[in-house]
């Protein structure tokens, strides 16, 4: 029986209408029983499933209001209390442990939702795939509208975009890159080669002549993280034929042979932004309330699709936290990650990126659906 005995009677009465109320709506969706078909199987990915229909459909009525963000806390923590006693019956210790993951993984993504909440900078969300397949369009060196003139601003905006985009980078962190950031092996127990990228400040130089200094944020930011080997070729070929031989050892040179600079990087985005199509633009105004695209927008996608790739492949949910906070520079203690995991709900993505984002269409089709 869910724990009502603490409340007064009135009170008591309001929390089983709530509860009475999911059920209800759960019949509704996909019929008699199936809620308590899915707690007693402690099936997570149908009370997932289940919760988020039933969170959309209270954030959906006419009028919002405090109730409805009761019913909403309501509905969650009777399915979590429902599961977490069916877990303390005689399971074996390794069973236990599956629905422990399980629950954790259930209270990230729901918990924090609140009915009605306005988004703040806090929320996080990665661009709509119509934004991202447009950059691909745009930013392709060898497309007719591309909106930069030459081939080496060609490539140079396309190495922007494809680090941002694919390893996460935060903005100071690319204009930091020493032009041998990327770093190859041999795996031998795997027999093939490896590539990976070398996040720490540039060994080569004493000292930064640009107006606003890239650094590296914290010491948890310095790190070692692997890269395809299509994108160890397109940095490759950016040093040996658009980058030229500058007097510096970065690896983003700019048009006058300096080190590019924080300035040019929010240049480069005002151009592409303006490059878009209305519709594209439109599109990124609807689903994020942005009407310009910035670096950091990348590091987003590619955070909220990096967490989808590990939850898809088996990880638990503090497995695959623990690893962001590797990947993208965070600290231990930092509650990044778990701003991106409610993104990813929020985002409700349907796949995931392939590990070495080698396949344009793999990417496209991993971008948040939004639905209207």
């Amino acid at each position: 029986m869910y724990q009502t005995s603490d409340l007064a009677l009135s009170s008591k009465r309001k929390v089983l209408s709530y509860v009475e109320a999911l059920y209800q709506f759960s019949d509704a969706l996909h019929g008699p029983g199936i809620l308590d078909d899915a707690l007693f199987s402690i099936d997570v990915e149908t009370l997932g499933e289940l919760l988020e229909a039933y969170f959309v459909s209270i954030r959906n009525q006419p009028n919002i209001n405090e109730t409805a963000q009761l019913r909403w806390q309501t509905a969650f923590r009777f399915v979590n209390d429902i599961i977490y006693r069916l877990s303390k019956s005689n399971l074996p210790v390794s069973q236990l442990q599956v629905i422990k993951g399980r629950l954790d993984h259930l209270g990230t993504l729901y918990s924090q939702l609140r009915i009605g909440k306005k988004r703040t900078q806090d929320s996080l969300r990665a661009l709509p795939s119509t934004v991202v397949e447009a950059l691909y369009k745009l930013l392709d060196p060898v497309a007719s509208d591309n909106p930069f003139r030459d081939a080496t601003s060609r490539w140079r905006a396309f190495l922007v975009f494809i680090l941002l985009l694919h390893q996460g980078l935060r903005r100071g962190e690319l204009l930091m890159l020493a032009s041998d950031a990327i770093k190859h092996g041999v795996d031998s127990k795997l027999g093939r080669d490896r590539y990976w990228l070398s996040v720490v400040e540039n060994p080569y130089e004493d000292e930064d002549q640009r107006y606003s200094i890239p650094s590296i944020k914290t010491v948890n930011s310095i790190r070692q993280i692997p890269v395809s080997e299509l994108t160890a070729r397109i940095v490759q070929g950016y040093v040996e034929n658009y980058r030229g031989k500058p007097a510096h050892s970065y690896l983003m040179n700019s048009q006058r042979g300096s080190p590019l600079s924080a300035e040019s990087v929010t240049k480069l985005f005002q151009k592409i932004t303006a490059s878009l199509p209305a519709s594209v633009l439109k599109d990124l105004k609807d689903r994020t309330g942005k009407i310009s695209i910035s670096a950091h927008d990348l590091r987003h996608t590619c955070a909220v699709v990096r967490l989808n790739q590990l939850l898809n492949q088996g990880d638990s949910m503090d497995e695959a936290l623990q690893k962001m906070r590797t990947f993208f520079g965070w600290a231990r203690s930092s509650d990044m990650p778990r701003k991106y995991a409610r993104a990813v709900f929020e985002d409700r993505l349907a796949s995931v990126w392939n590990n070495v984002f080698d396949d344009r269409v793999v990417v496209l089709r991993a971008i948040p659906e939004h639905k209207g």
